[in-house]
């Protein structure tokens, strides 16, 4: 199995990570993605977008892995950081990463998976 390594702000991490979940994680992160494109268009005479849902990403396996992103507080996709939050019984990680760098580090280690 090929360990997943999400590069943060600072630094890197990596972990085993299961290939369902990665695809789930995707999926989520395609609907952010959605969240804050709307997030960022404003219909004709509207001074304020419509707030969004908040995407909270949760799976549990050998370490418990907690995305999170508030689409409202980002003019862009590409300004966006998520929050990330990893731990097992000897480890609690917590720090931000940039959405765009997570899509790539997601999109690379499917692609490694052979997905």
């Amino acid at each position: 199995m090929t360990p997943f390594t999400l590069n943060l702000s600072q630094g890197s991490v990596s972990f085993h990570f299961d290939v369902e979940a990665a695809r789930r994680l995707q999926q989520e992160i395609e609907a952010l993605m959605q969240s804050l494109k709307a997030s960022a268009t404003r219909p004709a005479g509207e001074t304020r977008p419509q707030p969004q849902a908040a995407m909270e990403y949760r799976h549990t396996g050998e370490v418990f892995l907690e995305v999170f992103c508030n689409p409202n507080i980002y003019p862009s996709p590409f300004a966006a950081k998520v929050l990330i939050s990893l731990r097992d019984d000897k480890l609690r990680l917590s720090s931000e990463a940039e959405l765009t760098r997570l899509i790539e580090d997601l999109s690379q280690y499917l692609e490694q998976a052979g997905v």
